[in-house]
Parts: C-alpha cells; structure tokens; sequence
C-alpha cells in the first residue's frame, strides 16, 4: 500500500471560522462538526484538514496545495475578492502579486490565526 496523508490537525482561535475561510477559498466541503471536537475541510478524496479550538498561544505552521493553473487562477481570485492580502514570495512583503517558481504560479497569504498558507502550481519538492 501507498503511503497517503490521511488528514491534519491545525489549531485555531476559532475552529469553524478558520475552516470555512479555508474551504471558501479552496472551494471545498466542510463541516462544523466532525469526529470528535474537529471542524473538518474535506480538501480531497483523501486529505482531511481537522481545525481545532486551542487556547493562545497557536503556534504558527506552514501549509502548501499544489493545483492546476486553473485552480490556481480561481483561489487567487477569491483570496482577493475576500480582500485578503497575498504576496509572491515566502517572506517579502504583502505586494499582491504572483510569484514565478519553474514556470509556474506560486502565491502565499496568512489566515487569521497567522498560519501561513501557500499555493503553487509546479512543485519544488521533487
């Protein structure tokens, strides 16, 4: 058997709203309720992202989707519809462009909890 990610436990202030923001924006279901205390976001037939209340401080992580450009083209669109900032590299400024990684698209924005999150369409990892 492949080994698959399963499904992750991100912490937030506020679990439903964190997981609704995320699923708007990738355009996915969710729930506020799940399986024990979770606020799922069902990203794909086989990645769960499970949001959590925890109290302050949340520590802050990392989180990367790749998609097609198309994809790309539409969650960029509602990240900026919503009026949330982006920026084009890691930790350059919020200047609301879209980076370019081996001719590909690549933008990244925080969530209110300041989780940072990142979509690209060339993965750099392989």
């Amino acid at each position: 058997m492949a080994i698959e990610l399963d499904h992750l436990i991100i912490p937030a202030r506020d679990k439903v709203a964190a997981a609704q923001l995320l699923a708007e924006l990738l355009d996915v279901r969710w729930s506020p309720t799940g399986i024990g205390p979770f606020a799922p976001v069902f990203v794909s037939d086989s990645l769960t992202i499970d949001f959590d209340t925890w109290p302050e401080p949340i520590p802050l992580t990392h989180y990367c989707f790749r998609v097609s450009q198309p994809e790309f083209d539409a969650i960029l669109a509602r990240i900026a519809a919503k009026g949330i900032p982006y920026r084009s590299s890691v930790f350059g400024p919020v200047d609301n462009a879209v980076g370019k990684w081996n001719d590909g698209s690549i933008v990244y924005w925080n969530e209110p909890d300041g989780h940072q999150w990142e979509i690209l369409t060339v993965s750099y990892a392989r």
